[in-house]
């Protein structure tokens, strides 16, 4: 059944008047400024701690049995060969430094810089660790 109209519309204007008079009435105020007591965690902030977590995960599975390195070397190698003449930077220096000793490539995928939260987002290492290993990390970072 249609609305019967029964008087004239209000301007956009006069409905936000009128909106604006029923939250004043209701002890409600307009919030002009984001103020937080808490550090904001951004979204790309928490992946970036959910990687270092993948990886640090990873390094101990590696230190644990240094024949996941392999596995990895071989994981950059096939995704080097799908991408063929011009792979990205970032997979050509991952397995340049894969070629180094252990501890410095567990030292450098799980420092805490920005040149090494780059390399974490294309690394092989996440890929050693097992569905369950994965999901109890992005559980732990849920919000």
């Amino acid at each position: 059944m249609p609305r019967i109209r029964t008087a004239k519309p209000l301007s956009p204007a006069e409905r936000v008047r009128r909106h604006r008079a029923r939250r004043r009435a209701a002890g409600l105020r307009a919030v002009t400024r984001w103020r937080s007591s808490t550090p904001a965690w951004s979204d790309h902030r928490v992946a970036e701690a959910r990687s270092l977590a993948f990886h640090v995960l990873a390094a101990r599975r590696i230190a644990a049995n240094p024949s996941l390195l392999k596995r990895a070397r071989a994981t950059v190698a096939r995704w080097l060969e799908r991408y063929g003449e011009r792979p990205p930077a970032a997979l050509r220096e991952w397995q340049e430094l894969l070629q180094r000793p252990w501890p410095e490539v567990a030292a450098r995928a799980t420092e805490l810089s920005e040149d090494a939260a780059r390399l974490r987002q294309s690394s092989p290492l996440a890929t050693l660790l097992s569905p369950a290993e994965r999901r109890r990390v992005h559980d732990a970072f849920r919000a």
